[in-house]
């Protein structure tokens, strides 16, 4: 019986790069509002919830903002990046990507996105990936954000899959984390310092064949 039957991935970073589109978007807003923001500070914003990510901008500010004053600019931060991912198409697919999925897909592993963005179905159908995935898990899914793991948990039980049958990839410390206490197996992408504690570390999903090799 296969080890793993589920690969479940994050979008941000593993599939395409919208972190570029995110800082941009962030960039955009902070330069309004006059707060220093940087690529330093944007890392920190990695799998984190839109208003979190507002919290930790948010420190860089000498003023005190209401709940409804940041809902507010958290939305507009969000309608920036709406306008600015309508550009992306399949040709920003991650290296590797399309293949690995042609591959999983062939041995009958069931494939999940798990993403706390509120656009992922913009991004996927944008891609032309939708109809690869078995299940997408959205923010609009989910109450608590990475680190929790309630977003892996959520797609290997749409997947009919017990987690610990699952594999999980991600290209942030918060994801990682996610995918640990969820007791999956977990990939780590891009930055090895920022994936440290995964359980197996790859540049980008070009080398993917070391998954394949665990199934």
């Amino acid at each position: 019986m296969a080890r793993y039957r589920g690969v479940i991935f994050d979008l941000d970073g593993v599939i395409t790069d919208t972190a570029r589109y995110h800082y941009l978007a962030w960039k955009k807003l902070t330069d309004e509002l006059g707060i220093y923001f940087d690529e330093v500070i944007n890392e920190r914003l990695k799998g984190v919830s839109r208003l979190q990510s507002l919290e930790i901008i948010l420190e860089k500010s000498d003023k005190k903002y209401s709940q409804e004053e940041k809902e507010y600019y958290a939305n507009k931060k969000n309608e920036y990046y709406k306008e600015m991912i309508k550009r992306i198409t399949p040709e920003d697919l991650l290296p590797g990507v399309e293949r690995f999925i042609e591959e999983l897909k062939k041995r009958g592993i069931k494939i999940a996105i798990a993403s706390v963005s509120k656009n992922a179905f913009t991004v996927v159908e944008n891609l032309k990936i939708r109809d690869q995935f078995d299940y997408i898990v959205d923010a609009n899914e989910i109450k608590h954000g990475k680190p929790d793991p309630e977003i892996f948990l959520n797609a290997a039980k749409h997947l009919g899959i017990p987690p610990e049958k699952c594999i999980g990839i991600e290209d942030s410390a918060a994801g990682i984390a996610a995918i640990k206490k969820a007791g999956m197996f977990a990939v780590g992408v891009g930055n090895p310092e920022t994936v440290k504690e995964a359980d197996l570390i790859l540049k980008d999903l070009s080398e993917a064949d070391k998954i394949l090799e665990l199934l």
